[in-house]
């Protein structure tokens, strides 16, 4: 089991002590206020008390590194989450975690209050990481454009990636790995930064695959310029806000348009369709993510081309019209893989049912995470 190390922001607390009366201390001299009797002393102390620095009814324990651990041990397990998180590598700890208490970042890393940094994920299936090299691409081309240099070469990423995943022994999930500009200060530059950092997690998530039809909105939140929106980075707050706009009135999530009115994206996932010419179209990747599962996928319809269910593939411009008079629509990504759109905004998509090509293209991805190429398919050594 790994160790972390808490730096004491008292030096004159014992290990083992907890602020007691008066509950909050100014500046640390709290005790020494309250034992002096000069009447210079005694006026500042009344002053600190009108003003709530002192014997505030809040109390806020001084907690030691162990209460730490123990503290948030029994916060994750009051938390009723679906997914479990099994392992973590970081390279400030410069190593793996299974302690779930013990996977934390550092407050000062920039990733956390800059929001410099980017990130990818791979699936997880059958004991094989699905598209990894494929993710890893984008990911490192992510962090150059994030002007991120990585603590490590690409393959020493990956290796460390598969090992991570091995110690977890998870075999079906999912594995989110970030690249940050590192801990260092909290100003604005990274320049202070002595490295950046590399950080991942192995999530196993127990919620079965729901291929069931949904309904969508057109997003009222402006999409990011395509600088940022082409950009895999953890600034995630306009999707968030999205994804919140569609749950609030009962729909899955939101659909973007361009500055054009173009249909452009989800808020993470693509968007497909097959329109009434039975082509299967997805919108250009030069101003939104370039969707691994979505590229993955034009590759597999051209099996469906061969056995007639589509009768051609195109990727270019899509309008709204266009998309919401579809034979069929669906959400394309790596954690819904290919789930059928049966409702954007008030019109019923087709015949507002499942649509036979978004169950094919599911099957077919489905097939191709158990049993694809080794161009997709990443054994982990357990």
């Amino acid at each position: 089991m790994a160790s972390l190390a808490f730096p004491q922001t008292n030096n004159h607390v014992s290990d083992h002590s907890t602020l007691s009366a008066p509950k909050f201390h100014f500046a640390g001299h709290g005790n020494l206020l309250r034992r002096c009797k000069s009447p210079r002393i005694l006026r500042k102390r009344a002053s600190y008390r009108a003003e709530g620095l002192i014997e505030s009814a809040v109390d806020v324990p001084l907690l030691t590194g162990l209460e730490v651990i123990e503290r948030l041990r029994a916060k994750r397990e009051q938390l009723k989450v679906k997914q479990q998180f099994l392992a973590m590598y970081s390279s400030v700890l410069g190593g793996i975690v299974t302690d779930s208490a013990a996977m934390s970042i550092p407050l000062d890393d920039h990733m956390v209050h800059r929001g410099h940094g980017v990130f990818d994920t791979a699936a997880i299936m059958d004991g094989h990481l699905y598209e990894l090299d494929q993710h890893l691409d984008r990911i490192h081309r992510s962090a150059s454009m994030a002007k991120i240099r990585p603590p490590f070469d690409r393959e020493t990423i990956r290796q460390i990636l598969i090992r991570t995943v091995s110690v977890s022994q998870c075999r079906k999930g999912s594995l989110r790995y970030w690249l940050s500009a590192g801990p260092g200060d909290f100003q604005l530059s990274p320049s202070c930064c002595p490295e950046s950092a590399l950080y991942a997690v192995v999530i196993q998530d127990q919620s079965p695959l729901d291929s069931r039809g949904i309904k969508v909105i057109t997003s009222s939140v402006p999409m990011k310029p395509p600088q940022f929106a082409t950009m895999k980075s953890v600034n995630y707050l306009p999707n968030v806000l999205s994804k919140m706009d569609a749950e609030e009135v009962g729909a899955y999530a939101a659909i973007w348009l361009d500055d054009e009115g173009l249909v452009a994206e989800g808020p993470n996932m693509n968007v497909g369709f097959v329109t009434k010419e039975r082509e299967l179209l997805m919108p250009r990747f030069d101003k939104i993510l370039s969707g691994c599962t979505a590229k993955r996928v034009l590759s597999l319809a051209e099996e469906l081309v061969k056995e007639g269910k589509i009768k051609g593939i195109r990727v270019g411009d899509v309008m709204v019209e266009e998309g919401k008079g579809s034979e069929e629509m669906m959400l394309i990504g790596s954690g819904i893989l290919v789930r059928s759109v049966i409702q954007w905004d008030d019109q019923v998509i087709g015949n507002g049912k499942e649509g036979p090509v978004a169950q094919a293209l599911l099957n077919a991805i489905l097939a191709d995470m158990k049993s694809g190429p080794s161009s997709v398919r990443t054994p982990v050594p357990y």
